[in-house]
């Protein structure tokens, strides 16, 4: 964590609650991305984000500074997403090969522009829509893996400690969800690393 988040965390512990917003304009695409990526909705992203945020705000006291204040806040971005994906009503969710027979001109614009899945604001918002519909429409084992990994950038490491799994379970999770999209979306998906 740099010095300048500590300062603010510092900041607001203190009683400044206002230089909270310095943090939240720092990591709110991500945050809204790793939103995205887990609910595969534009709409309930940015309304869990603002939801993560507050949590975060209430519970900053509690913030050790072990990790960075984006792993910190990207943790309780999984877990709230969690939350309401268990406390949701029951949704038709729409098969990959369905989303791309409908978006399919969609994604080819998307496959012609660059940039990377870490920075939404590259994206329009129905770019981000769109491909927040492509996360939900993967089976949650591969949306869980890649949202681990490419969105909140967790070690294999980490993520093998977090899945209660083998290293290697991890990179075969992994191999498997990039090559369902590799398949699916070619080219778009193609600048995820592959593991060691």
């Amino acid at each position: 964590m740099n010095d300048r988040e500590k300062e603010i965390i510092r900041t607001v512990i203190d009683g400044d609650s206002e230089a909270f917003s310095e943090l939240v304009h720092a990591h709110q695409a991500r945050v809204r991305l790793a939103c995205l990526v887990r609910l595969g909705h534009l709409e309930e992203a940015n309304d869990a984000a603002q939801e993560v945020f507050v949590k975060a705000f209430k519970a900053l006291g509690q913030f050790k500074g072990d990790a960075a204040f984006l792993t910190w806040i990207l943790r309780i971005a999984d877990n709230h997403c969690r939350d309401l994906l268990r406390t949701r009503s029951r949704r038709r969710t729409e098969s990959l090969d369905a989303l791309l027979a409908e978006k399919g001109d969609a994604f080819e614009g998307l496959l012609s522009r660059s940039g990377s899945l870490d920075d939404s604001r590259a994206y329009t918002p129905q770019d981000l829509e769109l491909l927040g519909r492509l996360f939900a429409a993967l089976p949650e084992e591969d949306r869980d893996i890649l949202a681990l990994r490419e969105v909140e950038e967790m070690s294999y490491e980490d993520i093998a400690e977090k899945l209660h799994c083998s290293l290697d379970a991890v990179k075969g999770r992994l191999k498997r969800a990039r090559q369902t999209l590799t398949d699916k979306c070619g080219k778009f998906f193609q600048t995820m690393t592959p593991p060691p």
